[in-house]
């Protein structure tokens, strides 16, 4: 996306110039910060308060997710019981079955089409 709004910018620079420009501008700061934290990785993932943080940081990121999912995916997918049904299904096959996932989405697929 970031690369798509540097290419139509309507003033220079624009273009393959002002999408690498974006670009850059989006993924730099990140590269940098890894890059510069990479050596001290071992030592920080050692310390109590550091694992904290991380756990802390991999819930919020699971909450942000199902969020997601929940509006507008499932908001305006699960329409009716039998939708609930096949939902259901598919989470209870890949958590509980350790189902393969391409074939979670395949059954799902089918069923969902089934169902229509």
């Amino acid at each position: 996306f970031a690369a798509w709004l540097g290419a139509s910018m309507t003033l220079p620079p624009n273009g393959v110039f002002g999408a690498t420009i974006a670009l850059l501008a989006l993924f730099l700061p990140g590269f940098l910060l890894l890059i510069a934290a990479l050596p001290f990785w071992g030592w920080l993932r050692a310390r109590r308060i550091a694992q904290s943080a991380m756990q802390g940081a991999n819930a919020a990121v699971v909450g942000i997710l199902g969020t997601a999912l929940y509006n507008p995916v499932f908001t305006s997918a699960v329409v009716s019981m039998l939708d609930f049904a096949v939902a259901l299904a598919c989470f209870v096959a890949l958590v509980a079955w350790k189902a393969p996932p391409w074939l979670v989405v395949l059954g799902g697929a089918v069923a969902g089409t089934m169902a229509v």
